[in-house]
């Protein structure tokens, strides 16, 4: 990416990831894209987090009033026919307005109402979405820090985001630093996101990390994506 978009940080962020058939998964997909699978399994995540010093390219960190607010993301993991793989949203939760901006590329962005609080040994996020009744509460306390596992890269190290609008797929490529991952006990989880964007029960109890974070996220222009290669 020589020019990003936008530049940004991704801070104390959660990952809760669920394992489930693959037909479950790629039935909630457009048609140009399949379930990437782990082992046989498509994986789900929840992912809340705060989106810090939000700014164009140029902009550094240290301005003071930076766009900085909590965001949760439903995500799972897809290629594209021409064999990409990306990120695919089942829904975006955002505290900040201005994000709904992105629905203009299909991002499916809701509006709602998010914290993130740390305290002692815990980290504490909720969120109501403002129409539809999707919320969400989650304790954990981190741990110690990790070597990611093949598994863990798979799920954490994705450089691309595919959203359909104007019946069209398009792709945003991002960049950054590798996640620095910890052990995570949970003390509390509650949602109805799954529930809400179709999902039915999880094949197993969820694989759960914290990450303090990257703070050098680059974000590319969306552009729509090249169709899958024909037959030479």
């Amino acid at each position: 990416m020589r020019v990003p978009a936008l530049r940004t940080g991704w801070l104390t962020q959660t990952f809760v990831h669920w394992s489930f058939a693959p037909e479950a998964v790629q039935a909630l997909l457009p048609a140009e894209l399949v379930v990437d699978e782990y082992e046989g399994a498509a994986w789900v995540g929840f992912t809340p987090f705060v989106m810090a010093d939000v700014r164009p390219p140029g902009v550094p960190a240290a301005v003071p009033g930076l766009p900085t607010f909590a965001e949760t993301n439903l995500r799972t993991y897809v290629r594209h026919r021409n064999g990409r793989d990306g990120l695919w949203f089942l829904s975006i939760e955002v505290a900040c307005p201005l994000m709904l901006a992105t629905r203009a590329v299909g991002a499916p962005y809701n509006p709602a109402t998010l914290s993130v609080s740390a305290g002692g040994e815990t980290v504490s996020y909720a969120g109501s979405r403002w129409t539809g009744g999707a919320s969400y509460r989650l304790v954990v306390r981190p741990g110690d820090k990790i070597t990611a596992t093949e598994r863990d890269v798979w799920l954490t190290s994705r450089w691309r985001a595919y959203t359909r609008r104007l019946g069209m797929l398009w792709e945003t490529p991002v960049e950054h630093e590798p996640w620095p991952l910890a052990d995570v006990a949970v003390d509390v989880l509650e949602e109805t996101l799954t529930t809400a964007a179709g999902l039915p029960a999880p094949l197993g109890e969820p694989l759960v990390r914290f990450s303090e974070g990257v703070r050098h996220v680059r974000l590319g222009l969306s552009r729509p994506c090249l169709p899958a290669a024909g037959p030479s």
